[in-house]
């Protein structure tokens, strides 16, 4: 046995031990809420799809068609040969659908954040990041080479008290967070955050993932990036900001300069759901108002997005509880550290327009039921 082998293995045990190793499991998901695992048909909360928009047979034609036309794959970097003909309109899609003068089409969302903010800042710079922003923005932090500082969760006085003592010695100053929290599902307060980033002279990149589509109320960040794989139901990341920014970044962003551009079908099918988000408000609306009537049942605090997390605590009774709503036909799963933090393991809710309210209903009974301390439980919100 080798000494990598070893220490895999010894990485694996020490997983084990701690209920935190994860595992593949191959997943079928259709229309309306539904998945299939291990030969049985779920209903799934799990999926990132808030308007079940992925298996729309609009969606789902748009990227027929697109195949059809341009290929399987954009063929190179989009800088050589990638930039297809579906790649400008889908930027003058999103940059309408922001309000900003243009867009910048990514390989995902985490490739826009690895590659939007070491174009903008460096060594000589300063980045103060929520403490609960996601892996990504965290990762594009650390390779640009920036002090970096992490402020307390949404607490705006901590922000202000670390930039008066911090920017003076710094170039340039970049504020990082996310509308929408990934497993909290509580927002970011971004009016009070950008007057407190104009005051300072510093950039603010708002991370827009669990927003789109379901929370965009309210101004606009001067760096906006999402992704095109949860509410539009593709694949793919984007930033919306002027056109000067999107010019630099085209030169300099290294996740796009070096990476293949992004496939026809898949900005086909977001080019698609974005014109559906946009036709259909009813849709746009029907996830929060789900997720309210989840949280509300149990008793929680009122919902502010798509995502409702129920705190567990241990890693291991986390997995548990998922196993149990899996025997009852709900596919929930348990999120732990290093995703969330030591002692706050959760199954985090994630709400579509494909559910229906009998099927939200059943799911908060069965969590009841089956987790009778939901409501009183540490919650990231009391």
């Amino acid at each position: 046995m080798s000494s990598l082998d070893t220490f895999a293995r010894q990485k694996l045990a020490d997983l084990d031990a701690a209920a935190l190793r994860r595992r593949l499991r191959p997943t079928v998901r259709g229309a309306g809420g539904r998945a299939e695992r291990d030969g049985r048909d779920l209903i799934s909360f799990s999926c990132n799809d808030y308007l079940g928009l992925a298996n729309d047979p609009r969606v789902i034609a748009a990227a027929q068609d697109a195949l059809a036309a341009y290929g399987a794959g954009a063929g190179g970097s989009r800088l050589v040969t990638g930039n297809h003909p579906l790649l400008p309109a889908l930027e003058a899609r999103l940059a309408r659908h922001k309000g900003s003068e243009a867009a910048l089409v990514f390989g995902s969302g985490y490739l826009a954040n690895l590659g939007i903010t070491p174009a903008l800042v460096g060594p000589r710079d300063l980045i103060l990041a929520d403490a609960l922003s996601h892996s990504c923005l965290w990762a594009g932090a650390r390779v640009s080479g920036a002090e970096v500082v992490r402020f307390r969760h949404n607490d705006l006085d901590d922000l202000r008290g670390l930039l008066d003592r911090r920017r003076g010695g710094h170039k340039r100053a970049l504020i990082l967070t996310e509308r929408v929290f990934s497993m909290d599902g509580d927002r970011a307060p971004i009016p009070a955050m950008l007057e407190i980033a104009e005051a300072f002279d510093a950039w603010t990149l708002v991370d827009d993932a669990h927003g789109l589509g379901v929370v965009e109320a309210g101004r606009r960040a001067p760096l906006e990036m999402g992704t095109l794989s949860k509410s539009l139901g593709s694949y793919g990341g984007y930033l919306c900001a002027a056109q000067s920014v999107v010019d630099l970044l085209t030169s300099r962003a290294r996740s796009l300069v070096y990476t293949t551009g992004l496939p026809p079908a898949s900005a086909a099918a977001a080019l698609k759901a974005l014109e559906i988000l946009e036709a259909e408000p009813a849709r746009a609306a029907r996830p929060l108002a789900l997720a309210r009537r989840f949280a509300a049942r149990l008793g929680l605090p009122e919902a502010e997005s798509a995502v409702v997390p129920v705190l567990v605590g241990e890693a291991q009774a986390a997995l548990a509880l998922s196993a149990a709503l899996e025997a009852r036909g709900f596919l929930v799963v348990a999120i732990r550290p290093p995703t969330v933090p030591a002692g706050t393991a959760r199954l985090r809710v994630a709400v579509s327009a494909a559910h229906t309210e009998a099927q939200v209903d059943a799911l908060a009974d069965a969590v009841a039921a089956l987790h009778p301390g939901a409501a009183e439980a540490p919650h990231p919100r009391r």
